[in-house]
């Protein structure tokens, strides 16, 4: 039996999740959404909690936070230009990603000169000046 789109207007929360490609498998979903990292306006669920059209969804991860508006339903995993089509993500979440992203790239700058632990030659004048090996 082939899986279809679902055309009920409702599915499970880790299958969707999964087709819409947040997480790799429904395991991962599941637990996501039992550790309290998924949302659904605005409320705490469960895995078998069923998605309906318009609900508003926010996830939590170590990696990404995003808030979207399920626009479509599927229990099938696709390719991502097809997942993407699942979801509309909200102008708020967009600009924080966007002021996250900026952010993270200047935590990863270079280091000043001098800064942080001492070079080669940095360890030999200090074994000269003090006498000390380390």
């Amino acid at each position: 039996m082939r899986q279809e789109e679902n055309f009920d207007n409702k599915t499970r929360l880790d299958k969707w999740l999964w087709a819409a490609r947040f997480f790799k498998t429904r395991n991962l979903a599941s637990d996501a959404i039992d550790s309290g990292k998924v949302h659904v306006d605005g409320d705490r669920i469960k895995p078998a909690k069923e998605v309906r059209l318009n609900a508003v969804i926010h996830i939590r991860n170590k990696d990404f936070e995003i808030e979207m508006t399920v626009t479509g339903l599927s229990t099938q995993r696709k390719g991502a230009p097809e997942a993407a089509l699942l979801y509309a993500e909200t102008p708020a979440s967009k600009l924080k990603r966007e002021n996250l992203s900026v952010t993270k790239e200047q935590d990863h700058a270079r280091r000043d000169r001098g800064l942080g632990r001492p070079t080669k030659r940095q360890q030999r004048h200090i074994k000269k000046f003090t006498g000390i090996d380390f």
